[in-house]
């Protein structure tokens, strides 16, 4: 590799808006994120997905066929 063309590689500190904390390595020192996999719905299972069916199911109560 040559020298001096490649970023520090040190220790870091990510900070959840959670009060998280996770410890990794990056070119940054410190990060603050807004979620992390211990806040964020879809990780926790607090995520809710409102399914109101395809294309036929709004075709069928368009026209009352249904």
């Amino acid at each position: 590799m040559k020298q001096g063309i490649h970023p520090n590689f040190e220790e870091t500190t990510i900070t959840c808006a959670c009060g998280n904390v996770l410890k990794t390595s990056s070119t940054k020192k410190d990060l603050k994120v807004d979620v992390c996999s211990k806040c964020h719905p879809y990780w926790t299972g607090s995520l809710k997905l409102n399914t109101t069916g395809g294309r036929a199911d709004k075709f069928k109560k368009k026209f009352g066929l249904a």
